[in-house]
């Protein structure tokens, strides 16, 4: 492919890859850098919460015994470094365990944690300036969003896209620090689709595998870009070609989505931030549930039953889960997200470790049910409205309703809100204590102007 074809002679792959070889830092409104900087502080958020957790430390020891042992980029609230490829693996996993990373909402993709990775390890090694890495994290936000919208409702059903997508989003991310030319970044988009995968099966076990997940999509688009760097070639229509990902992995696959207003609209300012530390299908039925308590002042041991009025997409992710065994497997729980949020008021990290197994949170958990409501399933993935029930011991009923849950962009968190959710998540985690966090958040906000993407937290501070 010559740089110089027209936009019209190419396909929408093609397209795609054009655009995220191409863009430049001027091309992007400052309002999007500003919105970059807020979901690059909450994915940090998220990376220091998860840490230490079990199969997030397991993922980290397997990467880095593949070696090195040191590098030049960083594990994000550890002392070890290593390679691009290791630190990426690393950092993707730890911010996809404790659920508080983002989410777009019509591409069911969390773009975070498989974008901010492998960016941030390709950009401490190649030492470039914090405008490019945000530019380059921008590129895989836009490219992500739209594949993950292409492949459609049919794709989520299934795969986990996140896991699928990922790979695709992490490319471009990697592949615009590399500067590939449009025909390197078709390659690059062609080797990561081919290793996209994930499947939703682990929910039934309560198995690992989402960590891994992002693990592996981070770590595979990463290396997809520097293969293409070196001319490895990829599928030049990965997407949409005969025995592409579309044909394998869709039924209602949407070609238009790849390039919608690609330059016009910005998509990355679509992106919801988690407020609850759950599955974010669960996030609409617990504020139209908080709102009912509010409103008509009721308390847990007032509430005989909760009928939640969900989308497709939340009763196929979430209904096999109705005795979850771990911390983990409970966030994908309707009803125990439920029961913690009437209890607490918020599902937050330590209400989930410290009363997802107590009496009173199963009791709550075992009386309430998914039903598919027609008008809040037609409305999604654009939008995920909220609708609840509820059904008094006395025998009253209330409907709730929530149209913009709590992170969502038109309910968003404030800087001063994400500040507060570093602070609480860092504090889960346990890696920095409270100045050292102040330390980070400060080097965060300013990455713009950083000449050199440089070790985000100093070991002085660990």
């Amino acid at each position: 492919m010559n740089a110089a074809t027209p936009d019209h002679l190419l396909n929408p792959t093609a397209q795609l890859a054009e655009f995220a070889a191409s863009l430049q830092a001027s091309d992007i409104p400052e309002s999007v850098f500003r919105r970059c900087e807020d979901l690059f502080v909450d994915w940090a958020a998220s990376v220091l919460a998860g840490y230490n957790a079990r199969a997030v430390a397991a993922i980290r020891e397997v990467a880095l015994a593949q070696g090195p042992d040191s590098g030049p980029c960083e594990i994000l609230g550890g002392v070890e470094t290593s390679s691009p490829y290791c630190a990426a693996m690393a950092n993707a996993a730890a911010s996809h365990v404790v659920e508080q990373d983002d989410l777009h909402n019509s591409s069911v993709l969390h773009p975070a944690t498989v974008v901010f990775p492998p960016a941030l390890a390709a950009a401490q090694s190649l030492g470039v300036s914090g405008k490019e890495f945000l530019t380059a994290c921008v590129v895989g936000y836009e490219v992500g969003i739209r594949v993950g919208e292409f492949l459609g409702r049919s794709h989520y059903k299934i795969f986990h896209t996140t896991a699928t997508v990922g790979t695709l989003a992490a490319a471009a991310a990697v592949g615009r620090l590399l500067h590939l030319s449009p025909g390197q970044m078709l390659n690059a988009f062609g080797s990561a689709g081919t290793q996209a995968a994930g499947l939703w099966a682990f929910l039934r076990d309560a198995a690992d595998s989402k960590q891994l997940h992002t693990a592996h999509a981070s770590g595979a688009g990463l290396l997809s870009a520097y293969m293409a760097q070196k001319g490895v070639t990829g599928a030049q229509d990965i997407l949409m070609g005969k025995q592409g990902m579309a044909q394998g992995m869709s039924t209602d696959a949407d070609p238009t989505r790849l390039t919608d207003r690609l330059r016009e609209r910005w998509a990355l300012m679509e992106t919801s931030f988690k407020y609850h530390a759950s599955c974010r299908h669960t996030h609409p039925a617990v504020d139209a549930l908080l709102k009912v308590m509010q409103d008509q002042g009721l308390t847990p041991a007032d509430i005989e039953s909760v009928v939640t009025r969900v989308h497709q997409g939340a009763i196929d992710v979430l209904g096999s889960v109705t005795d979850p065994q771990t911390v983990h497997q409970s966030k994908f729980s309707m009803g125990t997200v439920l029961a913690l949020a009437a209890h607490y008021g918020f599902a937050g990290l330590d209400e989930f470790e410290a009363h997802f197994k107590d009496v009173d949170t199963v009791s709550f958990r075992d009386r309430v049910t998914m039903v598919l409501d027609d008008e809040v399933d037609a409305a999604y993935p654009a939008r995920w409205i909220g609708k609840v029930t509820v059904t008094t011991k006395d025998g009253r009923s209330f409907d709730g309703r929530v149209d913009d849950p709590k992170g969502d962009p038109g309910n968003t968190l404030s800087r001063s809100e994400l500040e507060e959710k570093m602070q609480r998540l860092s504090e889960y985690g346990d890696r920095i204590d409270e100045a050292a966090t102040d330390r980070l958040l400060a080097r965060l906000w300013a990455i713009a102007n950083a000449a050199r993407v440089e070790r985000l937290v100093p070991l002085e501070d660990l």
